[in-house]
C-alpha cells in the first residue's frame, strides 16, 4: 500500500474524527470536528472534500448524517483497528482504564540526568487526565516494558500525555512480568 502525505492539518482533523467516531459509534458531523480543531466548519467541509478524494472518509448524507472514516485512514495514521491492536493496558491513579489504548510511546528526555520524561499517545480521549495524577502504562506485548510516572502535562491535539517518569522496568531473561 503506498503511502499518503497527510498535511498536519488533514492529520488533526482526521484524528479528530476517528477519536470522535470512535466515541459516537456514528457519523460525526463537520461542525463537531471545527469544534474539537479549533477551526471553522467551512475549513473542516473544505478539507473534507480531499480526504473524500484519498478515500478516507466518506460522507453520510441525512440529518443523521457527517463524516466517518475509512479504514484506510487508519492506515494512513497508522492506527491499527482497535481488533488487531495489542493491549498495552493503561492505569490511571491504579485503576485500569478499560478501552484505553496506548499506540506509542516516546522517551523525549532520556539524555537528562535528573528528569526522564515519556510522551503516551493514546487513542481515545485523556480529558480525564490531570497533571499531578499517577499513570502506568504496560507492559507492552513484546519487551514487557512498564512505565509508571506522573502527569505532568498533556497534549490535546495529540491525545498525548507527558509523564514524568519515576520508574520503567523490562524484567531480565526469564524473570515473570508484573501485571
Amino acid at each position: 500500500m503506498s503511502s499518503i502525505e497527510l498535511t498536519p492539518s488533514q492529520k488533526k482533523i482526521l484524528e479528530a474524527l476517528i477519536n470522535l467516531h470512535r466515541d459516537a459509534e456514528s457519523a460525526v458531523k463537520g461542525e463537531e470536528i471545527a469544534e474539537e480543531v479549533d477551526r471553522n466548519p467551512g475549513t473542516i467541509r473544505n478539507q473534507m472534500q480531499s480526504l473524500k478524494a484519498l478515500q478516507l472518509v466518506e460522507g453520510v448524507p441525512g440529518p443523521k448524517g457527517g463524516y466517518k472514516p475509512t479504514g484506510t485512514a487508519y492506515d494512513a495514521l497508522q492506527i491499527q483497528e482497535m481488533e488487531q491492536a495489542a493491549d498495552v493496558p493503561l492505569r490511571h491513579e491504579g485503576e485500569p482504564i478499560p478501552g484505553a489504548n496506548v499506540q506509542e510511546i516516546n522517551l523525549t528526555s532520556v539524555h537528562h540526568p535528573e528528569l526522564c520524561r515519556a510522551e503516551i499517545r493514546l487513542q481515545g480521549s485523556i480529558s480525564d487526565f490531570h497533571e499531578g495524577d499517577s499513570v502506568t502504562v504496560g507492559p507492552t506485548p513484546l519487551s514487557k516494558l512498564r512505565i509508571a510516572g506522573t502527569l505532568d502535562g498533556k497534549d490535546d491535539t495529540n491525545s498525548s500525555l507527558i509523564l514524568t517518569i519515576d520508574e520503567m522496568r523490562a524484567p531480565a531473561e526469564g524473570e515473570t512480568p508484573e501485571k
